[in-house]
């Protein structure tokens, strides 16, 4: 038989060790409510209910949206204006750029020096102390997302995409960045949702 001193000493312990389960704070993610019951009874008494709320916290971790560059669809023997005097143009046959001294540059995607049935990345780089042009070809792959330079001190630079019309399986990337003393920086091919497809590691001059 339980008192009714017994009664309410025990609906003050049910309180005491529902406030305590709760977190002094929530500082992230979302807060939901939980319900905690207990009843007493006594005979003297009818029963009793005392209900009290505990917090839980519950954190969902948050994924970063993934950066693309627009692929720039131009027609074959399109000049694009690279910028700083430089110019960029591609035909069926590969890639053609020249410089602020009109020199004309060209690689090829169909003489055998690359295997557009897996992706893969190439890199040329021309300049001085007032920048550097950097470029290349992206290949085997039609969901191009971004190619991205990191320098030595991990400084990332997103490159302009282009590619002739038809969805091809290649295209072109170019950018302008300034000098750096650890060399030419690492170039990654990334696809539309994110995935790393190829790379190329940095390298001195």
């Amino acid at each position: 038989m339980m008192t009714k001193k017994q009664y309410v000493s025990a609906v003050v312990a049910v309180m005491a060790a529902a406030t305590l389960a709760a977190p002094a704070s929530a500082t992230a993610g979302t807060v939901t409510a939980k319900t905690v019951t207990a009843t007493a009874t006594s005979t003297s008494t009818s029963p009793s209910t005392v209900t009290t709320t505990a917090l839980e916290t519950r954190t969902t971790p948050s994924k970063a949206p993934v950066q693309n560059t627009p692929v720039r669809t131009v027609r074959p023997g399109e000049r694009v204006d690279a910028g700083q005097g430089w110019t960029v143009w591609l035909t069926k046959k590969g890639k053609y750029w020249s410089g602020p001294d009109g020199y004309e540059n060209f690689r090829s995607v169909v003489d055998g020096n690359i295997d557009r049935s897996q992706p893969g990345v190439s890199h040329q780089s021309e300049g001085g102390e007032s920048g550097v042009f950097h470029s290349g070809l992206y290949y085997g792959t039609r969901a191009a997302g971004r190619v991205e330079l990191t320098d030595a001190d991990g400084r990332k630079t997103l490159a302009t995409l282009v590619a002739l019309p038809g969805r091809s399986d290649w295209g072109v990337w170019y950018v302008h960045i300034a000098p750096t003393q650890g060399g030419s920086p690492a170039v990654a091919l990334y696809d539309r949702s994110g995935k790393l497809l190829a790379d190329l590691p940095a390298w001195d001059f």
